[in-house]
């Protein structure tokens, strides 16, 4: 048995840096890199983004975009399943970036789905989103812990929607806080790092600030979309994040997609953006 996905991830982050590259097969990026808008289209470029990762230090964890799969139907759901398998034997951690959530026996199937063994589907981590309350992705949280798997709740977006939900709440509680303070007590005892990670926008630390949300104290890893192409730059990230800055994974997806579709190319981005990242 494997050990839990936070001390897997911090070692991963030590060995690799904290750069998650996102695979996100969008129909412009297929036809950029000379590629059909199809099944076939999708399965190469998969496999490259994957054979480009394993080739090169530098990227700390895959994140298919699970919806850029779906479109195709159970067609892209197989390449999806053949993408997180040839991750796995490159011994690289896999997010499934599905942000799923539900109640009861629906969010249990999700839970199987992505976090049991055996699952055609199992990632190391997935996504979720709290809308029906953090406790609501209860039997994901625990089915991931007791499988030395893990979750990214979904707490501070940088969507332009995002606040009017995430920032409601009695002052110094707001919603986005709760859901903070939630997954710091099921990381409490966990060591070096908690396996109930956050989704934090890289472009909002100022509103983390702002709504009292102590990210440290939650002792979670942090992934954190916006570097790169969506305009967060490097330095920002650091001094934004603070003293967490430690535990943030910070995404890319366009910033190095836009180099393929050859490998030597994606392998030169990810070596850019690691040199970045990495604090000398």
């Amino acid at each position: 048995m494997f050990q839990p996905f936070g001390s897997r991830l911090a070692q991963a982050m030590d060995h690799h840096g904290p750069l998650c590259l996102g695979i996100d097969p969008h129909p412009h990026l297929l036809n950029a890199w000379g590629l059909n808008d199809d099944t076939a289209g999708l399965a190469t470029f998969s496999q490259t983004v994957v054979e480009a990762a394993a080739e090169t230090t530098g990227v700390a964890a895959l994140k298919p975009q699970v919806a850029l799969y779906e479109r195709f139907g159970s067609a892209g759901f197989a390449i999806l399943e053949d993408t997180l398998q040839s991750a796995r034997e490159a011994s690289i951690l896999t997010i499934a970036d599905a942000k799923r959530g539900d109640i009861g026996s629906t969010m249990e199937g999700y839970a199987q789905a992505w976090l049991a063994d055996g699952s055609a589907l199992v990632a190391d981590a997935v996504t979720l989103t709290a809308y029906l309350g953090y406790e609501s992705l209860r039997p994901a949280i625990d089915l991931a812990l007791s499988h030395n798997r893990g979750v990214f709740v979904l707490a501070l977006t940088s969507n332009p929607e995002g606040a009017s939900v995430q920032h409601l709440g009695p002052e110094g509680d707001s919603v986005a806080k709760r859901i903070v303070d939630a997954a710091a007590r099921d990381n409490a005892t966990a060591e070096p790092l908690g396996s109930v990670g956050l989704v934090v926008g890289a472009t909002v630390t100022d509103d983390a600030k702002s709504l009292n949300i102590d990210l440290v104290r939650a002792n979670a890893p942090i992934l954190a979309p916006g570097y790169g192409a969506q305009g967060a730059q490097a330095a920002d990230i650091r001094q934004g994040f603070g003293q967490a800055w430690k535990n943030v994974l910070v995404n890319s997806s366009r910033g190095i997609l836009q180099h393929g579709p050859k490998v030597a190319d994606l392998k030169s981005a990810i070596a850019d953006a690691r040199k970045d990242l990495i604090v000398k």
